[in-house]
């Protein structure tokens, strides 16, 4: 289906991109949220990614990576450029703004747990956490994984078991989280 869109958007008709940014929008978002722990950088990444994905379609190539792929490299590159260029550090308390009272339960309880996730995944390097969180979250496959992040698939395979070896002792507790916090809307 994305590359009947996406084919559609090539012959000019670029407000077929909205079913595109319909359906990945929210997993780019809590994909870059995640990375920057701040909902504005989250938002402002998110749309970058897009405009970058409609300005570029034109050369997509489905030959190489799928749609869903192409579109995380995007974001993993903005998040690259955007820390390399605010190298300033933000404590997790203070990166998640409470924009509404009807929101501060379900906030709070997403802060508790996003603390959780990070005291087990501090254990990991960053790329480990990444591809734990590709696979983990998203359900990527090792081959979409290994598109996103530059690496080879068995690459991948390995880094993401040895980050589980790693992780044995937290890792129910952790999974558990990681299923609920990015799971539940």
């Amino acid at each position: 289906m994305d590359n009947e869109i996406i084919t559609q958007c090539k012959k000019g008709d670029l407000e077929q991109f909205s079913k595109l940014y319909d359906k990945y929008i929210q997993q780019i978002y809590r994909f870059i949220l995640y990375k920057t722990c701040n909902r504005e950088t989250a938002e402002d990444l998110t749309s970058v990614t897009f405009m970058k994905a409609l300005e570029g379609i034109q050369g997509f190539n489905a030959d190489k990576a799928s749609f869903k792929t192409w579109l995380y490299q995007i974001a993993r590159n903005n998040v690259i450029d955007h820390f390399r260029s605010n190298r300033e550090t933000v404590d997790l308390e203070d990166a998640w703004g409470v924009q509404s009272l009807t929101d501060v339960a379900k906030e709070t309880e997403q802060k508790l747990q996003l603390k959780q996730i990070e005291k087990y995944m501090k254990e990991l390097k960053p790329e480990q956490r990444e591809i734990v969180l590709l696979r983990v979250w998203e359900g990527h496959s090792f081959a979409e994984i290994a598109a996103i992040t530059g690496k080879t698939e068995a690459a991948a395979k390995m880094m993401f078991k040895r980050s589980m070896e790693s992780l044995t002792d937290n890792l129910v507790p952790l999974m558990l989280l990681l299923l609920t916090f990015f799971h539940s809307d």
